[in-house]
């Protein structure tokens, strides 16, 4: 399995993820939105985006490896992030980036969605973030 991330020079940079992946394989792994909640649903980092959205990663590389997967696999993510505003970005980016390291979540990142919605199932869940990948 191979993928290749890019950004083609005519398109907005810098931007925190790649514009483009290419993947050739034949599985294809799909993980639900991870929000920020443990094993047992205990509530984690209630009413801080960084620390949501740094457990909600957690979360979704959990899930991709117990499907056999990094975050080299993935060839796109999208996040769902309740009443944002521009002003939320640095919050939201601090989580990313607190976590890069320690979940193998290279910078760039995959081809990235970012998006605003009223509230998500719960009304404390300030973030939700759904994986794609293809392995093989």
């Amino acid at each position: 399995m191979t993928v290749t991330m890019f950004s083609p020079e005519q398109l907005l940079q810098p931007v925190p993820y790649h514009h483009v992946s290419v993947a050739t394989g034949t599985r294809h792994v799909h993980v639900a939105g991870q929000i920020a909640r443990d094993a047992d649903g205990g509530h984690i980092a209630t009413g801080d985006l960084a620390g949501q959205v740094e457990q909600a990663l957690r979360n979704t590389a959990q899930g991709l490896a117990a499907a056999g997967a990094t975050f080299a696999d993935v060839v796109r993510l999208r996040f769902f992030v309740t009443q944002w505003r521009p002003e939320l970005m640095a919050d939201f980016l601090r989580g990313v980036e607190n976590v890069a390291d320690e979940i193998g979540l290279e910078m760039p990142m995959a081809p990235a969605s970012l998006i605003g919605v009223d509230i998500l199932f719960e009304p404390d869940v300030l973030v939700e973030v759904e994986a794609y990948a293809i392995t093989d």
